[in-house]
């Protein structure tokens, strides 16, 4: 999608022009042009040239979007000029007034030359208010232009109300004057009265003065977005050469080596070479405890470091890195529409040929009930000014705006307007299990033995088969395995996705899977052997088989742990009325056992990863299904569903398939977008309908439809202030989502009230028996909710529900036959 910068745009109307002569473009394929951030997206095979003269030809400006601070620089450029048209307007507006309503409506006291003479003060407004005309030329110009290209916009209606009172009021003085030669005094003074200098002139700065206001809340609606971009910093210091050199961050390489002190910015994504310190996330993940960085942690680019010296390698640099990517998303985001902005097109594109219409028709009416002229033309200009097509353009990009930027504050990520608006709509969720539900972080928990071997010579053997594999479940056994034993040779070897894989060692045959891939290869499962599947399953771990040829060598039982806060979001979800549901390539028992735990009552088990898209579809009976995974084999569930939701820690394939991606690896998130989504969803509702409302009791009282019933009568410099008053309500009802607090789940806070985080260091952990050995002795100790050891960062990560003595901890890690380092 290339992106163009917009520039004459006032209203809806001038939105439907431009994509309508971009569309007929050879070679476009779609296009959206955003009034909020007059911006245009183009997808499709042509040339830039041809798109700007396409705009131009439409009667506005095109040019292909310039960098952030460009684009913010037109914004303050157009602000800056509006207030200027404004304050001059008034130098000459006060007089204007005075001459015209205060002497008349308040006994203002005037010079004898300008009461005895008329006309004379007909004239000087007459000049005032051209002055006023010429310093607000801007209305006249686009809405005239965009009545010769036959697509009149809010500048067309702006420019025929100010104008028709204008050139009456004009009319007006040459009949005076020809009325002070007869000497018809009593005409004179008649016809003074029906002057409307100052209505034209108003009208003028009453408008400019709600699109200031539209300006700054417009600008203010995307604060967001320019906040992550001035999180990115413009210089990183990067070591060449063993000397430390300051440069510009486009010009860091993957795999240079760069330097972060406390209280500097990332500038990049890294791995961590040297040294500790806090890190300060809450900018990009919406967390804000800040998280603990060392030797081999991640880092993201425009997190703040807090308090140590850190070495870094930079892994993503440019348009790679995390918070480029991010910002990427929220201005894709913003070049896309929702489906309920396509309601307000389709009426903005026929709004303002029907207003003037309904103007003429006004004034017609009334002449025909024997009207006066000037009623007749007060009320057609009142019609002309209060009609507001810039509510309507606005009341759906201004939404969906802030709720993106609410959104990428807070770690979640809306790739497009669409789905934004669609999240609340979801009726169920389908959640993946391994990665998404659980940590993804398998460990091996059961061996059993079911043959005469050694479970040192099961694991031996296995390992050997899942070495050359990336699967989890294969990592898992291999990192159970002594560090220093030599693996055995493996020919043939062969991984079949969702199955299983075989390979020879010594010229045997053997097969490592799930149990239909060791039926299938005709190998005998028996009693005993079910009982024992069933056995693991139960307790929710999933069951990896070992055979020969002729008979099952062992099983393996391995877990994953249930994320703290899945339950937590699951039950969330129930509350909301959506339905959870469980598609996972486990078998049923293990499937229905996390299931359980976590209170997901349909489970959907044993699924190839090829299906999963499949069983996505078939739940679109109960409505609109939303996806939520993080691997790669969930990338065509994730496209498949009405919306996909990927964790930001998975795969790069899931990310990209997805329509919503969470930067935490927090399910509770999942809850937090339907919330934002339906609270966007609301705050859009109310702004078209008071949209809609205002114009279809508006335009009546301005034609003055309730004036002959109740005596409701109003003035075009009144509607010309309601009119500037709508776009503003619309806009500054958009900004009360920054005021929406996403509400916690109850497992993070009683994490923050009851629980507190310890980390220490052990050694002599080698494998996953050795994590579960500590984990047992820990979790003993009172006080210590959960142990969680991890055997390469030779750490264990302590959740304390109460303050415990080191001693204990101590005694209890060395008891089990490990070293506490502290």
């Amino acid at each position: 999608m290339k992106k163009f910068d917009i520039t004459g745009m006032s209203c809806a109307a001038c939105v439907a022009r431009v994509e309508k002569a971009v569309s007929k473009v050879k070679g476009v394929k779609s296009c959206s042009v955003s009034l909020l951030t007059n911006s245009m997206g183009v997808e499709g095979n042509f040339s830039e040239n041809q798109i700007i003269h396409a705009v131009e030809a439409a009667g506005y400006g095109a040019s292909l979007q310039g960098s952030s601070q460009a684009a913010t620089k037109i914004e303050n450029s157009e602000q800056t000029q509006i207030l200027s048209r404004i304050l001059h307007s008034l130098i000459f507006l006060a007089p204007l007034l005075y001459l015209s309503m205060g002497a008349s409506m308040w006994n203002f006291p005037l010079p004898d030359v300008l009461v005895a003479n008329k006309l004379s003060s007909s004239l000087i407004q007459f000049i005032l208010a051209t002055i006023i005309i010429v310093i607000n030329k801007k209305f006249f110009v686009s809405g005239i232009k965009s009545i010769l290209h036959f697509a009149p916009n809010m500048d067309s209606l702006v420019a025929l109300g100010s104008g028709v009172s204008y050139i009456y009021s004009l009319v007006q003085i040459f009949y005076m004057s020809s009325r002070m030669f007869e000497g018809d005094v009593s005409s004179v003074n008649s016809i003074y009265g029906n002057l409307y200098f100052e209505s034209s002139a108003m009208i003028l700065v009453l408008i400019s003065v709600g699109k200031l206001l539209e300006q700054i809340s417009k600008g203010r609606t995307t604060n967001a977005l320019k906040s992550l971009m001035d999180l990115a910093p413009q210089t990183a210091v990067v070591l060449v050469d063993g000397q430390e050199v300051e440069m510009n961050c486009s010009e860091v390489k993957v795999s240079d080596i760069f330097i972060v002190r406390p209280g500097q910015k990332f500038p990049v994504d890294g791995i961590v070479l040297e040294g500790q310190s806090s890190v300060n996330e809450s900018a990009i993940s919406g967390e804000s405890l800040p998280v603990e960085k060392e030797q081999g942690s991640e880092v993201i680019s425009g997190t703040l470091n807090q308090n140590g010296f850190l070495k870094c390698r930079a892994t993503k640099v440019g348009t790679d890195t995390t918070i480029s990517k991010i910002i990427q998303m929220v201005k894709d985001n913003a070049a896309t529409k929702a489906p309920s902005q396509k309601i307000a097109d389709k009426v903005s594109g026929f709004f303002v040929p029907a207003v003037i219409l309904i103007s003429i028709v006004t004034f017609v009416v009334w002449k025909l009930l024997g009207a006066e002229n000037v009623f007749a033309l007060n009320k057609s200009i009142c019609v002309l000014v209060i009609s507001c097509p810039c509510a309507l353009g606005l009341a759906t990009p201004v939404a969906i705006m802030v709720g993106n930027g609410m959104g990428a504050k807070n770690g979640i990520l809306f790739k497009t307007s669409s789905s934004l608006e669609n999240c609340g709509k979801v009726k169920v969720f389908a959640f993946d299990k391994t990665g998404t539900l659980t940590k993804g972080q398998m460990v091996l928990k059961t061996i059993v033995p079911m043959a005469a071997l050694t479970k040192d010579e099961i694991l031996k053997i296995a390992a050997s088969l899942e070495s050359r594999s990336e699967h989890p479940l294969a990592k898992s056994i291999c990192s159970a395995v002594e560090p220093c034993t030599e693996l055995f040779e493996v020919t043939d070897w062969q991984a079949l996705p969702g199955n299983g894989l075989t390979g020879k060692i010594n010229q045997v045959e053997y097969f490592v899977g799930n149990k239909d891939f060791i039926v299938e290869n005709q190998i005998t499962i028996n009693d005993e052997i079910l009982d024992q599947i069933k056995s693991i399953s139960a307790n929710g771990e999933t069951p990896v088989i070992l055979a020969n040829k002729n008979s099952v060598l062992a099983l393996f039982g391995i877990s994953d742990e249930l994320k703290e806060d899945s339950a937590e979001a699951v039950n969330q979800l129930k509350k909301m009325g959506l339905k959870p549901v469980m598609i996972t390539g486990d078998n049923e028992l293990t499937a229905k056992a996390i299931g359980k735990i976590c209170g997901i009552d349909q489970i959907i088990a044993s699924v190839k990863p090829d299906q999963k898209s499949v069983e996505v579809d078939k739940l679109k009976k109960y409505g609109k299904v939303c996806m939520v995974g993080d691997g790669i084999n969930d990338g065509p569930a994730l496209t498949k569903a009405d919306i996909g939701i990927a964790i930001g820690a998975g795969s790069d394939v899931a990310v990209d398939a997805a329509d919503i991606v969470l930067v935490k690896n927090s399910l509770v998130d999942v809850v937090n977008a339907v919330r934002l989504s339906r609270r966007t969803l609301l705050n859009i509702k109310e702004n078209l309908f008071w949209a809609f409302i205002y114009n279809i009791l508006g335009i009546p009282l301005a034609a003055g439809c309730y004036y002959k019933i109740f005596g409701w009568s109003l003035s075009p410099m009144f509607g010309a202030l309601a009119m500037s008053l709508s776009s503003f309500c619309v806009v500054t009802n958009a900004l009360r989502l920054n005021l929406y607090n996403f509400k916690n789940s109850k497992i993070n806070r009683n994490k923050r009230e009851k629980s507190m985080e310890k980390i220490i260091k052990v050694d002599g952990m080698m494998c996953g028996h050795c994590e579960s050995h500590v984990k047992t002795a820990l979790e003993k100790i009172p006080g210590v909710k959960t142990a969680t050891p991890d055997h390469n960062k030779k750490e264990v990560v302590l959740e304390l529900e109460s303050e415990v003595d080191m001693q204990l901890i101590s005694k209890a890690v060395e008891e089990a036959g490990y070293t506490f380092l502290g």
